[in-house]
C-alpha cells in the first residue's frame, strides 16, 4: 500500500531574504509518548504542536483540507501551541523528560511532582537552548560547542543525558541533571559547561547525525566521512569505526532491540550492521524508481539523506535526492513501497506507528502513511530477548544454529 498524504504544514511567516531566514525543516520529532510534534520551521523559530489523539483525527483534518477547508483546522487547540523564538537557524531537536520543577508557574505536571517535557534546541552558533515544552519557557542554554549544532539525541531511558553533534567535528556529551554556573545574557540566562560530561573526538570532517542506542550502552555518529564511528555509552570511548560506504555518511538509527544499526549515505545506500560485531549484515541500494520499472533504463543513483527505523522494528523509511519518500521491510532488500515528494531533508516515524513525518528543503512539514503490522510472535520474542542480550550472549546459547541466526538478524 502506497504511502497517503495525510497533511502538510507550512511556514506561517513570509519569506524573507537574508541569509538568517533559513527556511529548511532539517529536523522534526515526537515527544517519546507521542503528545508533541516540534518542527523547526525556519526563519529562527520552532513550532511545538499539541498532537492529535490518533490517526483517525488527522485524517478528519486531511479530509477536510480537501474539501477546501484551510489550515485553521489544524489549530483545534491553537491556544495550546508554541512558538519559541530562538534567535538562530535550528538544525536539531530532541524531546526528554525532565525533573520536577519547583516553580510554581511552570507545567502543572512539574508542580506535582511529575516529571515536565523539555524540548532541546541545536543552533546556528553552537548553542543549544533547551525550553519547557507546556509553557515555551527557556530554561538555559548549553555553550561549549564552537560551530553549529546539527543534530541532538537524548538518552532513550528517560535519564537526562544529552549527546549533541556539531560542525566543530566533535561530539558532547551533558547531564542535564548536574549544576552549571548561569549567568544573565539580556533576558535569559546562559549556562556555563559544567554539565558537560565528556567532549569526543575522532572524526575529521562536520558530525552531521548522533544516535543513542534505545539500551543506551552505545552512540553511533555520522560526518562527512565514509566511515561511521560507533561509541561507548559507559566509558565514551571509540569501540569501532564501521567502514563500507563509498561516500559520507549522513544519517544513522538503532532499531528498537539495538539489535541493528542502519546508515545512510550519499553514496545512495544504506548499511544495516551488526554493531556489536561491526558485521555488515545487509545492503540497501536506492534505485530510482523508473530504473526499477523498466530494466532497459540507464541506472542513475542519489544521494540519501535521512533513515529511520519504525517503532516495532520491522521497517525502515529513507528519504533520498531523487524526490522519493521509500519504506523498506526488513526481510526484503526492495522497497515496499514508494511516495514522491520533493526536496526531503529528513524522516521520523510516529512513536505508535501508522505514518512518518518528513521535512522539506521549502520549510514544510509532510504526514504520510505508513504500512501498520502486528508483529508475529517470533519477532517480538526475539525483540524481548535482544533488548538485553548482545549478540556475542546469543551466540553463547547452548541452542540450534538456526535459532541463532534468526536471533542475531542473521536470517531474513
Amino acid at each position: 500500500e502506497e504511502p497517503v498524504l495525510l497533511a502538510e504544514l507550512k511556514p506561517g511567516r513570509p519569506q524573507r531574504y537574508d541569509w538568517k531566514s533559513s527556511c529548511e525543516t532539517w529536523s522534526v520529532a515526537f515527544s517519546p509518548d507521542g503528545a508533541w510534534f516540534a518542527w523547526s520551521q525556519g526563519h529562527c523559530v520552532v513550532k511545538l504542536i499539541p498532537w492529535p489523539l490518533g490517526e483517525a483525527e488527522l485524517c478528519k483534518t486531511s479530509e477536510h483540507k480537501s474539501r477546501g477547508g484551510k489550515a485553521e483546522t489544524w489549530s483545534r487547540g491553537a491556544a495550546k501551541e508554541r512558538t519559541l523564538e530562538c534567535g538562530q537557524i535550528v538544525w536539531g531537536l530532541a524531546f526528554s523528560a525532565w525533573p520536577a520543577a519547583e516553580d510554581g508557574d511552570t507545567d502543572p505536571a512539574c508542580a506535582m511532582g511529575l516529571p515536565c517535557l523539555v524540548l532541546a534546541t541545536g543552533l546556528n552558533d553552537g548553542q543549544i537552548k533547551v525550553w519547557e515544552v507546556q509553557t515555551g519557557h527557556l530554561l538555559f542554554s548549553l555553550l561549549g560547542h564552537q560551530d553549529v549544532v546539527r543534530d541532538l539525541s537524548f538518552a532513550p531511558n528517560g535519564s537526562p543525558i544529552l549527546v549533541s553533534a556539531s560542525r566543530d567535528k566533535t561530539l558532547r556529551v551533558w547531564d542535564l541533571s548536574r549544576d552549571g554556573v548561569l549567568f544573565p545574557s539580556g533576558d535569559t540566562f546562559l549556562l556555563s559547561p559544567g554539565r558537560q560530561v565528556q567532549v569526543l573526538s575522532g572524526h575529521v570532517q562536520w558530525v552531521y547525525c548522533c544516535s543513542i542506542s534505545p539500551d543506551c550502552s552505545m552512540l553511533c555518529s555520522a560526518a562527512g566521512e565514509k566511515s561511521a564511528l560507533l561509541w561507548s555509552m559507559r566509558s565514551y570511548t571509540l569501540i569501532r569505526r564501521l567502514e563500507g560506504h563509498q561516500s559520507s555518511v549522513v544519517s544513522c538509527d538503532f532499531s528498537p532491540d539495538s539489535a541493528l544499526l542502519v546508515t545512510a549515505s550519499y553514496d545512495a545506500c544504506v548499511i544495516m550492521w551488526d554493531p556489536y560485531t561491526g558485521e555488515q549484515l545487509r545492503t540497501l541500494r536506492h534505485v530510482p524508481l523508473y530504473s526499477m520499472l523498466d530494466s532497459s533504463s540507464e541506472i542513475h543513483t542519489s544521494s540519501l539523506r535521512s533513515v529511520c527505523f519504525s517503532p516495532e522494528g520491522l521497517y525502515l523509511a529513507t528519504v533520498a535526492d531523487d524526490r522519493l519518500l521509500r519504506i523498506w521491510a526488513l526481510e526484503l532488500r526492495s522497497p515496499v513501497a514508494f511516495a514522491p515528494m520533493t526536496n526531503g531533508l529528513c524522516c521520523m516515524y510516529f512513536p505508535h506507528g501508522g505514518f512518518i513525518a518528513t521535512g522539506t528543503r521549502d520549510g514544510h512539514v509532510q504526514f504520510w502513511t505508513a504500512p501498520r503490522v502486528l508483529s508475529s510472535l517470533k519477532h517480538l520474542c526475539r525483540k524481548a530477548l535482544r533488548t538485553f542480550l548482545t549478540t556475542y550472549q546469543v551466540l553463547a546459547l547452548p541452542i540450534p544454529r538456526k535459532l541463532k541466526e534468526f536471533l542475531t538478524y542473521r536470517t531474513f
